[in-house]
């Protein structure tokens, strides 16, 4: 008879356990000073992809399809702004196609509001959601 109360008591505290470890999975810091790179695969003919670097002091850089570009991130608990600035031109010219694109990521990367992370993956979130992975080697 009384292992059925011993046994409630240790199924309880292993649900403690498993919602505090998931609690705090949820809620992982921003990547600071880390290259978040999109999750896209490369245009034809690049092996480029989209990446964002963001300092603890806002300061960002974004690399884009083909140009790349400073901005400014203010970044919450779970909230994001990112105001991008001077688009510094391409090394080499670039097709339009590639141009379209770097102004469509501009675009959502300014219209971002939300953010939340996940391990390696960080979603940020607005009109457009937008996965990025978090470059560990």
């Amino acid at each position: 008879m009384m292992l059925w109360p011993r046994r409630s008591v240790l199924c309880l505290a292993v649900l403690v356990i498993a919602a505090a470890a998931w609690a705090a999975h949820a809620n992982e810091a921003f990547p600071f000073g880390s290259e978040l790179m999109l999750d896209t695969p490369p245009m034809h003919g690049s092996k480029r992809v989209p990446m964002i670097e963001i300092e603890d002091d806002g300061t960002a850089v974004l690399d884009l399809w083909c140009a790349s570009a400073k901005a400014q991130a203010i970044v919450g608990d779970a909230t994001i702004t990112i105001v991008p600035g001077v688009v510094l031109p391409p090394a080499q010219p670039c097709e339009p196609e590639r141009q379209a694109r770097d102004a469509d990521l501009l675009t959502a990367l300014a219209q971002v509001t939300g953010w939340r992370r996940h391990g390696d993956l960080v979603e940020l979130s607005g009109p457009a959601a937008l996965r990025f992975h978090l470059m560990t080697n």
